[in-house]
């Protein structure tokens, strides 16, 4: 049975699991939050149905369903876990089935799953405890799924944009360059850290990496209405955050009013052996 380490690493996906004030803000809008957060593709979706052994599923950091109904849509049985009351209840409203709790501290209650899955959440989960419970909840032969998007704006607007961010919010529990520059380097940094949390586990064998490339036009109201879903403004008091939106916006204006964004869906999966 895969058990704790004495000692976790003091690295930057502890950082983020560790402010429960960022990772527990995000239903100040639930519903903006859910209008405006993009889904993830239907290849993954369908490759990590096809690949579990049953359609039990687990959706961890659920927020208001986004990847629960689209695993609903695909046929699974879908149960979420969200800290956050008021994007549990939008889930709930939705058709999603969802316990109120950390996943550290959830109670399983001696059911199992045949996958469990996290869409642009496992960072805020503790990173070596995270896998052991996955793993204990898990099935033999059952898959844990991590997945994050990943975009990069053209040549000067991504700079910009991290100029902005980390001028108004130098305390964000991340690196703000991945607001709209991440590269290849942004796509193996949010993979490297679980993949190691995994290995250190126990009880998974070797993890799989994939990648899925997409496209993203949207307006300079769209773009904007997403940024005021993420972790550095939704923890900000109201008037402060509608600043660092302005700012944002003057540096969109500069590509004439739309955006587009190149994109790449993440995904660290593996199975549970036994």
């Amino acid at each position: 049975m895969p058990t704790l380490p004495p000692e976790r690493r003091r690295g930057s996906a502890d950082r983020a699991h560790r402010d429960r004030r960022t990772a527990e803000s995000f239903g100040v809008d639930a519903e903006r939050y859910d209008r405006a957060r993009p889904g993830y593709p239907d290849a993954l979706v369908r490759r990590i149905v096809a690949a579990a052994p049953g359609p039990d599923l687990l959706d961890v950091g659920s927020g208001t369903g986004i990847a629960a109904r689209q695993f609903q849509a695909a046929g699974c049985r879908v149960l979420g876990v969200e800290p956050d009351a008021r994007m549990a209840d939008f889930a709930r409203r939705a058709g999603v089935e969802v316990e109120t709790a950390t996943f550290e501290d959830w109670d399983p209650a001696g059911r199992r799953f045949d996958a469990v899955v996290a869409g642009t959440a496992w960072h805020w989960v503790d990173p070596q405890a995270g896998p052991v419970k996955a793993a204990r909840v898990l099935r033999p032969g059952g898959l844990l799924a991590l997945f994050w998007h990943v975009l990069r704006l053209p040549p000067g607007l991504a700079e910009a944009f991290t100029e902005v961010y980390r001028r108004a919010v130098p305390d964000a529990p991340f690196d703000v360059a991945a607001v709209g520059g991440g590269g290849s380097g942004a796509h193996r940094a949010l993979l490297d850290g679980p993949a190691e949390g995994v290995r250190a586990a126990g009880g998974f064998g070797e993890a799989e990496r994939l990648r899925f490339d997409w496209k993203r036009s949207r307006t300079r109201e769209e773009w904007l209405e997403q940024l005021a879903t993420s972790g550095a403004l939704t923890r900000l008091p109201r008037e402060r955050a509608a600043r660092v939106l302005e700012e944002v916006g003057a540096v969109g204006d500069t590509a004439g009013g739309v955006l587009d964004a190149e994109c790449a869906t993440v995904a660290l999966i593996a199975v549970r052996s036994g």
